[in-house]
């Protein structure tokens, strides 16, 4: 059985969201703790498991994030390394419809450059009073903060670009907050500053692209100290700064470390993510490790 590991939301190596990828062979799910611990042995934010679907399906493949901790209800990054992973290794073009567990059915399409586009369902914000202990937390005060509903996240907005780059989180305080709140994870963002140090879209020389706004991503609670590019997030960010910027179509750059450019596409009640990938690593499990690939394992609780 084959395992990859993918750079998403880059065309470079060693930039983006790494993913692992495991494509599993038709028949029932292998059991949850195996997926676990193949998840906790990659050490990605995120580790994507797809099946082949039933023929007569209303999907092509079914799909599964998870965590080195827990499984997730929703990624981004993942999902787009998985369709990378069937165009580069199946020769599979065109859209692929992935049936998840929490987000119903997932179209992904890939064109033969590469390109990967998401569509998901948009998370709009419902805004709350920041919650006590996050300006802590985050070391600077919020101007606002919403709820994104089903999708978990606190999407948390910062007076400028130079403050979402400044942060250094007490991860352990912020991990607390969000096991209090019940929150996957705190999303934060601002405005792109322009060459000016103004407002507007700014250029990121790494990536040669303009960018309007930039966003973090942490999520400690869930063994995600920090999350590179995570493309579940932009669909709360890209209704928010859509609403604000009274644009459909942006670019946001997450400004972690690595880095990496999430451009977007508001229609609806949807939300279109694209992006590039590059694979890092293709491999195959051990014997010992893949003959735990057995079927069973009831439902999973945790997110």
């Amino acid at each position: 059985m084959n395992i990859h590991v993918v750079d998403s939301f880059t065309d470079r190596p060693f930039g983006g969201n790494p993913a692992g990828v495991c494509l599993l062979p038709a028949g029932p799910w292998p059991e949850d703790q195996w997926m676990r611990r193949i998840a906790a042995e990659m050490n990605h934010s995120e580790t994507a498991f797809a099946l082949p679907s039933a023929a007569g399906a209303d999907a092509d493949w079914s799909i599964r994030w998870f965590t080195p901790l827990v499984e997730t209800n929703l990624c981004g990054h993942a999902t787009l390394a998985t369709r990378h992973v069937l165009r580069t290794e199946r020769g599979l073009l065109g859209p692929i419809r992935f049936s998840s567990r929490w987000n119903g059915v997932l179209v992904a399409e890939a064109d033969a450059d590469g390109t990967v586009v998401l569509d998901f369902p948009a998370a709009p914000g419902t805004r709350v009073p920041v919650p006590e202990g996050l300006a802590e937390a985050l070391g600077v005060a919020p101007e606002a903060t919403f709820r994104t509903g089903a999708l978990g996240d606190l999407l948390t907005v910062l007076p400028d670009e130079a403050s979402v780059r400044a942060v250094t989180p007490d991860l352990a305080a912020l991990a607390e907050l969000t096991r209090a709140e019940e929150l996957r994870g705190v999303i934060i963002t601002a405005r792109a500053a322009g060459a000016d140090g103004e407002h507007g879209s700014a250029y990121d020389t790494e990536h040669g692209a303009e960018y309007d706004f930039v966003s973090r991503f942490f999520s400690p609670s869930e063994g995600i100290p920090e999350d590179p590019v995570t493309g579940s997030a932009h669909t709360a960010l890209a209704p928010y700064w859509s609403d604000r910027l009274g644009r459909e179509s942006l670019t946001g750059l997450q400004a972690s470390a690595r880095a990496g450019l999430v451009r977007t596409v508001v229609l609806g009640d949807r939300v279109r993510l694209s992006g590039s990938a590059v694979t890092i690593l293709s491999g195959t499990l051990g014997e010992s490790a893949a003959r735990g690939c057995g079927p069973g394992g009831g439902v999973d609780q945790q997110r």
